[in-house]
Protein backbone atom coordinates (compact mmCIF):
# COMPACT_ATOMS: atom_id res chain seq x y z
CA UNK A 1 0.00 0.00 0.00
CA UNK A 2 1.58 3.33 -1.10
CA UNK A 3 2.18 5.99 1.62
CA UNK A 4 1.03 9.56 1.14
CA UNK A 5 4.43 11.14 2.63
CA UNK A 6 6.48 8.95 0.83
CA UNK A 7 4.73 9.36 -2.88
CA UNK A 8 4.64 13.72 -1.63
CA UNK A 9 7.98 13.43 -0.91
CA UNK A 10 9.18 11.96 -4.77
CA UNK A 11 6.98 14.56 -6.43
CA UNK A 12 3.68 13.28 -6.57
CA UNK A 13 0.57 16.56 -6.76
CA UNK A 14 -1.28 16.23 -3.77
CA UNK A 15 -4.69 15.33 -5.89
CA UNK A 16 -2.56 12.28 -7.60
CA UNK A 17 -1.52 10.95 -4.36
CA UNK A 18 -5.14 10.85 -2.68
CA UNK A 19 -6.61 9.31 -5.66
CA UNK A 20 -3.94 6.16 -5.51
CA UNK A 21 -3.22 6.36 -1.75
CA UNK A 22 -6.98 7.33 -0.53
CA UNK A 23 -7.87 9.58 2.21
CA UNK A 24 -9.36 9.36 5.88
CA UNK A 25 -11.34 11.12 8.04
CA UNK A 26 -11.43 11.14 11.98
CA UNK A 27 -14.75 12.42 14.73
CA UNK A 28 -17.25 10.62 12.52
CA UNK A 29 -21.00 10.31 14.41
CA UNK A 30 -23.10 7.36 13.45
CA UNK A 31 -26.85 8.58 12.26
CA UNK A 32 -29.76 6.75 11.75
CA UNK A 33 -31.57 3.67 11.82
CA UNK A 34 -31.76 2.69 8.16
CA UNK A 35 -29.84 2.92 5.22
CA UNK A 36 -32.18 6.14 4.20
CA UNK A 37 -30.90 8.33 7.60
CA UNK A 38 -27.27 6.96 7.84
CA UNK A 39 -24.22 8.81 7.63
CA UNK A 40 -22.74 8.90 4.06
CA UNK A 41 -19.17 7.70 3.95
CA UNK A 42 -16.66 9.94 1.75
CA UNK A 43 -13.49 8.64 2.64
CA UNK A 44 -11.75 5.66 2.05
CA UNK A 45 -10.57 5.13 5.47
CA UNK A 46 -13.16 6.31 8.29
CA UNK A 47 -12.83 6.79 12.05
CA UNK A 48 -15.93 7.02 14.38
CA UNK A 49 -15.31 8.54 17.61
CA UNK A 50 -18.19 10.30 19.34
CA UNK A 51 -20.38 8.17 21.27
CA UNK A 52 -23.79 7.49 19.23
CA UNK A 53 -25.31 4.39 18.31
CA UNK A 54 -26.70 4.61 14.81
CA UNK A 55 -25.28 3.56 11.02
CA UNK A 56 -23.01 4.41 8.19
CA UNK A 57 -23.89 4.53 4.85
CA UNK A 58 -20.91 2.65 2.72
CA UNK A 59 -20.84 4.48 -1.50
CA UNK A 60 -21.77 2.63 -4.34
CA UNK A 61 -20.24 -0.60 -4.87
CA UNK A 62 -17.64 -0.40 -7.42
CA UNK A 63 -15.86 -3.57 -8.01
CA UNK A 64 -12.34 -3.21 -6.86
CA UNK A 65 -13.16 -0.48 -4.10
CA UNK A 66 -12.34 -1.08 -0.69
CA UNK A 67 -13.41 1.46 2.54
CA UNK A 68 -11.66 1.08 5.82
CA UNK A 69 -14.14 1.78 9.04
CA UNK A 70 -12.65 2.19 12.99
CA UNK A 71 -15.44 2.31 15.63
CA UNK A 72 -14.18 3.98 18.47
CA UNK A 73 -17.72 5.47 19.52
CA UNK A 74 -18.77 3.52 21.77
CA UNK A 75 -21.39 2.22 21.26
CA UNK A 76 -22.46 -0.77 17.78
CA UNK A 77 -22.52 0.94 14.69
CA UNK A 78 -24.58 -0.47 11.81
CA UNK A 79 -22.84 -0.68 8.13
CA UNK A 80 -25.25 -0.59 5.34
CA UNK A 81 -24.66 -0.85 1.38
CA UNK A 82 -25.07 2.31 -0.73
CA UNK A 83 -28.28 1.07 -2.59
CA UNK A 84 -30.82 -1.84 -1.97
CA UNK A 85 -29.44 -4.15 -5.15
CA UNK A 86 -25.73 -4.02 -3.31
CA UNK A 87 -25.17 -6.73 -0.19
CA UNK A 88 -22.59 -7.46 2.37
CA UNK A 89 -20.51 -10.34 2.49
CA UNK A 90 -23.03 -12.00 0.12
CA UNK A 91 -26.37 -11.96 1.46
CA UNK A 92 -27.05 -9.23 4.45
CA UNK A 93 -28.13 -5.61 3.94
CA UNK A 94 -26.21 -4.59 6.85
CA UNK A 95 -23.93 -5.73 9.08
CA UNK A 96 -23.03 -4.17 12.55
CA UNK A 97 -19.20 -3.24 13.67
CA UNK A 98 -18.43 -3.34 17.52
CA UNK A 99 -16.83 -0.53 19.61
CA UNK A 100 -12.92 -0.92 19.58
CA UNK A 101 -13.12 -3.07 16.13
CA UNK A 102 -11.95 -2.33 12.65
CA UNK A 103 -13.32 -3.46 9.74
CA UNK A 104 -12.42 -3.73 6.16
CA UNK A 105 -14.87 -3.88 3.56
CA UNK A 106 -13.71 -4.61 -0.58
CA UNK A 107 -15.98 -4.43 -3.70
CA UNK A 108 -15.79 -8.02 -4.97
CA UNK A 109 -18.22 -7.54 -7.37
CA UNK A 110 -20.75 -4.33 -8.35
CA UNK A 111 -23.18 -5.81 -6.30
CA UNK A 112 -21.48 -6.96 -3.25
CA UNK A 113 -19.11 -6.11 -0.55
CA UNK A 114 -16.84 -8.54 1.78
CA UNK A 115 -15.96 -7.74 5.05
CA UNK A 116 -12.57 -8.71 7.61
CA UNK A 117 -13.46 -7.56 11.09
CA UNK A 118 -10.56 -7.25 13.29
CA UNK A 119 -11.40 -9.68 16.85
Amino acid sequence: MPIPSRMLAMGNAPGSTTAIAGYGTTGLVATGSTAADALQLSADWNTFTTGSAGGAKLPPTEMGAVIGIRNDSGNTITVYPYSTGSTINAAAASVTLATAKTMLLFAVSSTTWASITTA
